[in-house]
């Protein structure tokens, strides 16, 4: 057993002081295989501690539906550290940011009406107390107290960035303690005095959040501490978003003054160390003057690449922490090889609209509903409108949706709506000869996971659809998750440009399992599926070209990848190539 402790100007570890030097690694963004490479690297780095999130969503997708293994064994991740000798930092939900779908926030939360997120509104705060009853049952045997690695937890995330409920922090706190939580917590805001004043407890620690200008940042976290200062994350490097037409990159000479000055002034948590993956659906959104959809590569610029290779930023940082702690000799227990396995073609495709029936079942309603209340969390949905004979449609209006939908009448693409033109009416031309169905396949391009949007993220269509200024009524709609394409009957028909699956099949021999990296130039938009994982979006937009295929997800002999295409542009081939490439 062990004790950690907050005394003035110091953390201490079992009575004597403790400098603590961390790095970010989220377990969720990395396959478990690698856990312990990327958490070996972090040592040899000269870290002493890993700091991880953790996200309510995956955590319990389904209102008292729990998942703690395979990508989401939290314990495991924390006790592979344990057993390397690092000691960790948990920042746990309710919110976590983080650059990931909805800032952690399980999309069931907005079935209740008039739930306030990030407040003390009891709805809110019992959904929040029935899942930490389930998540400390994980976390709490991992503290230092008990023999584990746990030396702090975080209470909130930034919160002095979003509001001031203390009354919502006491009672996270209260949770915490009632759930057995006994080593110090902190906060972690913004380095200004308001975000300070509002996101912090008088008997909390608290820690700051920034990238540069250390010596004033400190300055300015010191008139709200008298305790160690600590950088809860240092940020090395910063996100990518679709279309932002260029890979994020930071100054190494900038990062080194600043960690340097952080080593000789206090403490750290490097933001990214590791970045890793938002496979599947799971990357978030910014929203100021527009959407801004996060790209699947978590990359970061960090101090390991996506893929964990050594950065010259990871040597310099290494360089700079031997100067003020001692740099261990670790040796790697992860082979890990990068591999071009070379181009595949396409072998077999099928429309959505034919394959509906085996992904879906659909609902019927008067007036469409909005993906949360069609039990749904991330994916696509499709509604569908039957005109009549005679018809003819001049207008059509959108009420509610998010993010992007595309229309199509009688099968064909008529019009797109993204972002802010949700907001417009589009004249159309549609006259129908017969009866006809009109079709509005509407994605989720990633909730909003910062600022003040954050409690309005319906996604769908939340409001109706206006066809000539009127209502149009008699919907059905089918939910696409996109979690089931093992259903998916390739002999059901494909149409040039419309929405698609694509189906391909690669060999890998017997211990030839490598990483390697899916090229999709020339294609749309869409996702892509590996063996059944989604390896998450692609879009022609960048600046992110090719998807990370860990080895770990390669089987020995046939392996199947399909994409889904939304937008007709398909060139038929992809190709697997041995370096990743974000312009």
């Amino acid at each position: 057993m062990g004790n950690f402790e907050i005394k003035e100007g110091s953390f201490w570890l079992d009575g004597n002081p403790f400098q603590i030097i961390s790095g970010s690694i989220h377990y969720f963004r990395v396959v478990p295989e690698y856990w312990r490479d990327r958490l070996e690297k972090l040592k040899a780095m000269g870290c002493n501690t890993v700091e991880t999130y953790i996200p309510w969503n995956l955590h319990e997708p389904r209102k008292g539906e729990f998942c703690f293994s395979g990508m989401l064994d939290v314990a495991k991740f924390v006790s592979i550290a344990g057993e390397l000798g690092l000691k960790a930092i948990l920042r746990p939900a309710p919110y976590i940011c983080a650059e990931w779908e909805w800032g952690g926030f399980p999309p069931w939360l907005m079935k209740e009406p008039g739930l306030r997120l990030r407040t003390s509104h009891p709805g809110y705060l019992k959904a929040v107390e029935e899942y930490y009853e389930r998540l400390f049952r994980e976390l709490a045997p991992l503290q230092i107290t008990r023999g584990g690695p746990v030396i702090l937890f975080q209470i909130e995330n930034e919160y002095g960035s979003y509001g001031n409920d203390k009354d919502y922090l006491r009672a996270l706190k209260k949770m915490m303690e009632k759930n057995g939580v006994e080593v110090p917590f902190v906060t972690s805001d913004g380095a200004w005095d308001d975000a300070l004043r509002s996101g912090t407890l008088p008997d909390v620690h608290p820690t700051a959040n920034f990238g540069s200008r250390t010596e004033e940042r400190f300055g300015i976290l010191s008139r709200h501490t008298k305790g160690p200062l600590m950088c809860m994350e240092f940020w090395v490097g910063w996100f990518d978003h679709w279309g932002c037409g260029k890979h994020s990159t930071s100054d190494l000479e900038e990062n080194k003054k600043d960690f340097e000055d952080l080593l000789r002034l206090g403490n750290v948590n490097i933001y990214m160390f590791h970045g890793g993956t938002n496979f599947g659906f799971m990357n978030g959104s910014n929203y100021y003057d527009e959407l801004t959809p996060d790209v699947t590569s978590y990359d970061y610029d960090a101090v390991l690449s996506e893929d964990g290779e050594l950065t010259p930023k990871y040597r310099a940082f290494q360089e700079i922490i031997r100067k003020y702690a001692p740099v261990p000799e670790v040796e790697f227990s992860t082979v890990i090889r990068r591999r071009a396995y070379g181009k595949l073609q396409c072998e077999e495709k099928v429309g959505l609209f034919a394959s509906l029936g085996a992904l879906s079942t659909s609902v019927r309603n008067p007036w469409p509903l909005s993906m949360e209340e069609l039990d749904q969390n991330w994916g696509y949905v499709l509604y569908r409108t039957v005109l009549s004979k005679g018809d003819r449609i001049e207008k059509i209006k959108l009420l509610g949706a998010g993010d992007r939908a595309q229309v199509f009448f009688g099968g064909e693409p008529v019009t797109t709506f993204y972002d802010r033109e949700l907001l417009e009416e589009r004249e159309t031309d549609l006259f129908c000869a017969e009866d006809s169905s009109l079709s509005i396949l509407t994605e989720n391009m990633g909730r909003v996971n910062f600022g003040p949007r954050i409690e309005s993220q319906k996604k769908g269509i939340a409001g109706g659809v206006l066809l000539n200024a009127r209502h149009q009524f008699g919907w059905e709609m089918f939910p696409l998750p996109m979690d089931n394409l093992e259903k998916l009957d390739f002999s059901k028909g494909w149409k040039s440009g419309e929405p698609a699956f694509y189906r391909f099949h690669f060999q890998v021999e017997k211990g030839d399992a490598c990483d390697t990296f899916l090229d999709f130039t020339d294609w749309g938009k869409g996702f892509a599926v590996l063996n059944g994982f989604n390896l998450g979006r692609f879009w022609e937009k960048g600046p992110q070209k090719r998807l990370y295929i860990p080895a770990p997800l390669l089987k020995e002999g046939e392996n199947e990848l399909i994409l889904f295409e939304s937008e007709g542009k398909t060139p038929e081939t992809v190709s697997l190539e041995k370096e990743p490439l974000l312009e």
